[in-house]
């Protein structure tokens, strides 16, 4: 087969750097693959050239069309220079293309290896090319570099980063940002335009060969920066050749144990900074910080917490705070040396920036972004965790950026978001044989962040006296993060360097004076690095009191990291004797495996109450891939209620692994295990690749909980849930709303449900002062005493934090399988948001039981209202929380776009203002 030239191969071509789709046409069929950023693209395209060999002589060298918009000029295109651009005397004229220099057409019959330039190249971003290229935050380009045996990256999980498709222009409500900026450029910025936004001023292109970057679609952008659902991602995967399945697999597995055999320990300098900024924008240089060491650091990871305090960034994620400190931070990166932006990650207040020296970006890959929001109702992105994970060479690298729980003692709720943060941070991966990837699955992790751990037992002028004193081990020794790690409560297995400067909190703003507000608070340790792996040397670790913006001090470390680099001959002399081995043992036998156990029995499962049951997989001598797989006619392998973990895998011989089957009920599966349309049994079928299929019985029993119960149900229940016979639970639950209503004249039912009532009283009486109240999650096994309290009306044993029973409450609204206002009015009341008559109008037309539930919600939260000098709160916050709870889309799994939230939070923000 021919492929025909789809390019000038005098042509010089920039590649965006992140996905890239590349097409190759033959003879017989034309190829479209889709390489992500990270990914072994130049290894890709000569192996497939090696699968060809015979090319006609008559045809040119063959060439791959890079499906990208993104293109140098034509190559005698004329292009002014560019009006911002600062050139170095002596700068080079021209822009290299990949690898540096055009390749010139050679004899046809070598192979796509010669053809494909070599070496990371440059992208500049905004088209065009120049005479002198000095240019203003411009991309720089790679393309993943020999990283091997590992895994392959994937695509994004959380919704959150789904709605956060990055484009161009640096948006404030852009969370995720692949790609490149090289630092050490003329801080100006024409029209008021971010480093990353599109500028006339800027990089003139031709027409013909760019878009107006303002016009492009999001759908159109994320194609170019979102991770490939399909991939080749390294040499292992192509040279295992056969079939992309077990056998691959299996190649992996052995290189990851061979590791030590072709790779050796080269020494990389990280910074790692942390910098609460209280919402502030920056006001001065960040050099003092970010480059205090003589060495330029080979990568930055630098976070920052409480970027915007505004409630818009709070409930509709948009900050023009993002922009101004991603600009701060690129300029005053080392001057020493030219960065590459990696990612860019954020999570309302919490950011976090990955940059590489331009030198190393070719050996960067499977780059992945996460957040776990950890506020109220575990979801809010006020407090939580950003991380990156990505490999660097043949190590695998995670940062994550986290801002725990505040106040002195609140330390076990900074211990659960720390819990949180390590159980729900999961990278995906393409490999469908392999789980996804959790903080602890890598070789190195750096965590950083304002931990928010205080001084305890010591009063405010015990403090600063031993600060003053400069007593820092005596201080440390009450140290609530050094505490709670000894005790192995938390960051088991990290380390953290000693201690040799002053608290870095609380300041007054713009000095250096200890906090002199009425509240006073006490100095404390809040921002810290801490470290887990191998080969890790801490250089330095301290703070920046030069820095006084916030009323944090910033905090850094420079760490020397031993990453494994590979040995290009070794590790194909390791690949060969893989394979050899494999040859010899395929087909040689069919896998079996050995179960401890079968049969699972969970008992008295509660609403939102984790149950696990464990089993061991015992391999024999044969490599096996084992997976669950569907039933007949069947979604998933299991009921949604039901997870194992993991799902699928990879047994060497004479290996084992232990899979954990997860029992947790939520609102999405309460209300048919209430109703007795589904029950708690399963067969699951645990598959062997050309093996044989083995079935596991999963059974138990549900107890029905208010959550996820109808409110018309609850109303009909004058006795507790648990209190009632399962055949009136469940008929009462799949009673309809207009039944309700027909009958509520003969029955008398109560108004609203008594559940409801108990925890609108317990906070009645006593937490309408509660500062924060619905802005601050609960503890979680306070959540569990509430659900049985009120499932067995046990109101006097009632006793709980505030925050756990207002977030019980709005765990209870949000488990409704009918929303307060009925699914039925949700576009009516969006339509006359404006309009408070007609919105009153629509309420009068509910279900009375629903109708009751909403005037007495509406009563309850003006009453919070009236004491908003204490608690703090105000008619936008209450309106955005209640408003996507009370108001939800009849889609029921389409999330309100943000004018729709708007327009919901309007429509709530009525009624708490008007007279109800």
């Amino acid at each position: 087969m021919t492929p025909r030239s789809m390019l000038s191969p005098d042509g010089e071509l920039y590649i965006l750097g992140s996905d890239v789709t590349v097409q190759l046409n033959t003879a017989e069929l034309k190829l479209v693959f889709q390489l992500p950023f990270g990914s072994h693209t130049r290894t890709f395209l000569q192996e497939v050239a090696r699968a060809c060999p015979g090319f006609d002589p008559e045809t040119r060298d063959p060439e791959f069309e890079w499906l990208s918009r993104h293109r140098c000029a034509e190559p005698h295109a004329e292009s002014p220079k560019p009006r911002e651009w600062n050139s170095d005397p002596g700068t080079r004229s021209g822009f290299p293309p990949i690898g540096g220099g055009r390749h010139q057409s050679r004899n046809a019959r070598r192979g796509l290896e010669d053809v494909l330039p070599r070496g990371p190249g440059y992208i500049l971003l905004w088209g065009g090319a120049a005479e002198e290229p000095e240019f203003l935050l411009a991309e720089e380009m790679y393309e993943g570099g020999p990283v091997r045996g590992r895994r392959p990256r994937a695509g994004r999980r959380d919704e959150a980063l789904e709605e956060a498709d990055w484009e161009m222009s640096a948006g404030g409500g852009s969370r995720e940002r692949d790609c490149a900026g090289v630092s050490n450029v003329d801080s100006s910025r024409p029209n008021g335009r971010g480093p990353d936004q599109p500028s006339g001023a800027r990089c003139p292109e031709k027409p013909e060969n760019s878009l107006t970057r303002q016009n492009k679609s999001k759908s159109d952008m994320s194609e170019k920066v979102r991770s490939a659902t399909v991939t080749v991602s390294d040499k292992a995967h192509i040279l295992s050749v056969q079939k992309f399945g077990l056998r691959d697999t299996i190649v992996k597995s052995h290189l990851v144990q061979k590791e030590e055999n072709y790779t050796y320990i080269q020494n990389f300098r990280f910074f790692v900074g942390t910098y609460n900024v209280n919402g502030q924008s920056p006001k001065e240089c960040l050099r003092p910080w970010l480059s205090h060491s003589a060495l330029a650091p080979d990568v930055y990871c630098v976070g920052f917490q409480e970027l915007d305090l505004s409630k818009e960034a709070f409930f509709f994620h948009d900050t023009p705070k993002e922009e101004e400190w991603f600009k701060a931070v690129s300029e005053s990166l080392h001057p020493d040396a030219k960065y590459a932006k990696v990612k860019f990650v954020r999570l309302v207040g919490i950011m976090l920036l990955l940059y590489v020296k331009q030198e190393h970006a070719a050996y960067i890959s499977e780059v992945e972004a996460e957040t776990v929001g950890t506020g109220i109702m575990g979801r809010m992105g006020n407090k939580g965790g950003v991380a990156i994970r990505f490999q660097l060479h043949n190590t695998s690298i995670c940062v994550v950026n986290s801002h725990l729980a505040a106040h002195t003692e609140e330390y076990e709720r900074r211990n659960q978001d720390y819990r949180d943060i390590c159980s729900r941070m999961q990278f995906p991966q393409v490999d469908p044989s392999q789980p996804p990837l959790t903080i602890n699955k890598h070789d190195v992790i750096l965590w950083l962040g304002d931990l928010n751990y205080r001084i305890e037992e010591l009063d405010v002028g015990k403090v600063k006296k031993l600060v003053e004193e400069k007593a820092f081990q005596t201080l440390y020794a009450h140290d609530q993060l050094k505490i709670q790690v000894a005790a192995r409560t938390i960051f088991d297995g990290f380390t953290e360097g000693e201690i040799t400067f002053q608290p870095t909190y609380k300041y007054d703003t713009g000095s250096d004076d200890w906090d002199t507000s009425e509240k006073c608070r006490a100095p404390a340790w809040c921002d810290r690095i801490l470290w887990k792996g191998k080969n890790i040397t801490q250089l330095s670790y301290q703070s920046h009191m030069a820095l006084k913006t916030s009323d944090h001090k910033p905090v850094s470390s420079v760490f020397d990291i031993g990453v494994r680099v590979v040995n290009e001959e070794l590790y194909r002399k390791t690949l060969e004797e893989i394979v050899r081995s494999l040859d010899k043992m395929e087909n040689a036998n069919i896998p079996s495996v050995t179960l401890s156990k079968r049969e699972f029995c969970f008992e008295n499962v509660k609403y939102m109450q984790l149950q696990t049951e464990s089993f061991t997989i015992h391999n024999s001598q044969v490599p096996c891939q084992f997976e669950f797989i569907n039933k007949p006619d069947e979604e998933s392998y299991c009921k949604q209620w039901l997870t194992a973990r993991p799902s699928k895998g990879f047994l060497l011989p004479d290996s084992h692994v232990e899979i954990e089957l997860e029992l947790f009920v939520n609102k999405s599966t309460a209300t048919k295990l209430n109703s007795g349309k589904d029950t708690i049994e399963d067969i699951l079928v645990l598959h062997l690749e050309r093996g044989k299929d083995y079935f596991l019985s999963v059974s138990g029993n549900y107890l029905p909980s208010c959550f996820g119960s109808p409110i018309h149900t609850l109303c009909y229940m004058r006795e507790p849930i648990l209190d009632l016979p399962l055949k009136t639970v469940s008929d009462l639950t799949l009673m309809s709303v207009q039944t309700a209503d027909d009958r509520s004249q003969l029955e008398n039912p109560m108004e609203i449900p008594k559940e409801l009532w108990m925890m609108v009283d317990y906070l009645y009486r006593n937490a309408v002062q509660q500062e924060d109240l619905f802005q601050q999650p609960g503890l979680r096994p306070e959540f569990d005493h509430i659900r049985d309290c009120l499932d067995t009306g046990m109101i006097d044993h009632l006793c709980a934090n505030n925050h756990s029973v207002a977030e019980a409450l709005l765990l209870f609204l949000e488990s409704l399988p009918e929303p307060v206002i009925c699914y039925s009015a949700y576009h009516s009341c969006l339509e006359c948001s404006g309009n408070y008559a007609a919105s009153k109008q629509i309420i009068l037309t509910l279900p009375s039981f629903h109708k009751n539930v909403f005037n007495y919600l509406m009563a309850f939260l003006q009453e919070l209202l009236k004491n908003s000098a204490n608690n703090h709160l105000d008619e936008n916050i209450l309106a955005s929380i209640f408003g996507s709870l009370l108001l939800r889309n009849p889609a029921r799994h389409q999330k309100l776009d943000m004018a729709e939230k708007k327009k919901a939070q309007e429509f709530i923000h009525q009624f708490l203002c008007g007279p109800l």
